[in-house]
């Protein structure tokens, strides 16, 4: 866990992985954001760029890792699991075993969101938000809310002169927004006046890579 950053949301010890996972130690609950699995197969259906067909193989081996790594009772994952929902549905079977797999033994939570907002038959249970630890998981950030956990905006940020920038945690003493956690996601550079209106200084980014990165926005 050394190539993590640890931080506080509203007195709630977190763990932002350098995957672009989030641990809480407390309810030992890991929660990742925007996988948008299956999105090579929806624009090949809507008639879109034709992408590898690897990005589902990709997450859910990363997904994998990162609960191999934390060993958690919960895993919540924070909307737009799914690129929408018939692409829950055209998932090959192997990858629905696999995703039954890492649900065994364990609570598992999917949020809806924008992408997907309806349950899928991957067991779990659909919730349009949960509190954990005294901290609120919505897929879409809230206006005005305190110890907030959300996603959708798929933020990014780079170090100046290291090349493209790296998807993010955006955090401030009151809200925190997950990077997207999926291949073939783009993403909102975290100084943009949608994301920089949701925030009160300080403001600090944790860029995901090999290490964590924290640096200010």
């Amino acid at each position: 866990m050394n190539a993590c950053h640890a931080f506080t949301l509203c007195g709630t010890p977190l763990l932002a992985l350098p995957s672009g996972a989030l641990f809480l130690a407390g309810s030992r609950t890991l929660c990742v954001s925007d996988m948008h699995l299956g999105k090579a197969e929806r624009m090949a259906r809507r008639g879109g760029a034709l992408q590898p067909p690897y990005e589902v193989r990709e997450t859910l081996a990363k997904l994998e890792a990162d609960i191999a790594a934390t060993e958690p009772h919960t895993v919540v994952c924070l909307g737009d699991s799914f690129d929408d929902l018939d692409a829950a549905a055209a998932m090959p079977d192997d990858a629905r075993l696999w995703l039954m797999r890492m649900q065994a033994g364990r609570r598992w939570i999917w949020i809806e969101g924008n992408h997907d907002a309806g349950p899928v038959d991957i067991g779990g249970t659909h919730l349009a938000e949960v509190t954990l630890d005294g901290l609120t998981f919505r897929h879409i950030a809230v206006a005005g809310a305190i110890a907030e956990v959300s996603g959708h905006y798929h933020p990014k940020l780079g170090l100046p002169g290291t090349g493209p920038a790296r998807a993010c945690f955006i955090y401030d003493n009151q809200r925190l927004i997950l990077p997207a956690y999926g291949s073939y996601t783009g993403g909102v550079h975290a100084r943009e006046p949608v994301l920089a209106a949701l925030f009160r200084p300080p403001v600090r980014a944790v860029l995901t890579g090999r290490k964590a990165i924290v640096m200010p926005v």
